[in-house]
């Protein structure tokens, strides 16, 4: 029987982490259009009903977080605001703005890779998701193919300051 269980926990690893290198084929692609490198993806019983990347410098709007696009794409392929029995996967920890549009949405569980010390909002630098004065709570899994999310990033900021630094005029 246990033999069983660690099958099934396998299987459902595999599965998370097939969702999050889909959120990190999102992450690629802001990457290649000079945008911070974050991507999300909403699954609904097992169906991905959105996907998104970061596009605040392509739509010059704050607003433009990969989550918050994946949500609004997820809300129109649903029909509702209400987003029950999914789980959002993001490369990066959700920022607070985000975090609230998660609450919001009533999305259920949370999935990320990267941690985000300076503005993570579930659990880094607050907790959003899972306090209990809010009206809904949120599942969080941190970490899932944290490597990975965390090189992409680390990548797109050396090369943004290589570009940087041969950018500045000669003094």
């Amino acid at each position: 029987m246990e033999k069983n269980g660690n099958h099934l926990e396998q299987t459902q690893q595999s599965e998370v982490e097939g969702y999050m290198c889909l959120a990190l084929q999102e992450a690629e692609k802001a990457f290649q259009r000079g945008e911070v490198p974050i991507g999300a993806v909403v699954v609904r019983r097992g169906e991905v009903i959105a996907k998104a990347h970061n596009l605040r410098e392509t739509n010059k709007s704050a607003t433009a977080h990969a989550e918050l696009l994946a949500i609004e794409e997820a809300c129109r392929t649903a029909g509702g605001w209400r987003l029950t029995d999914t789980t959002l996967y993001v490369t990066v920890e959700p920022c607070p703005m985000c975090a609230g549009a998660i609450l919001q949405s009533r999305i259920d569980r949370v999935v990320f890779g990267a941690t985000d010390p300076k503005a993570g909002a579930c659990g880094s630098l607050l907790n959003f998701l899972q306090d209990p004065r809010f009206n809904h709570q949120v599942v969080i899994e941190a970490g899932v193919l944290e490597e990975e999310c965390t090189a992409i990033m680390k990548a797109f900021f050396r090369q943004l300051r290589s570009t940087n630094k041969n950018s500045l005029p000669n003094q």
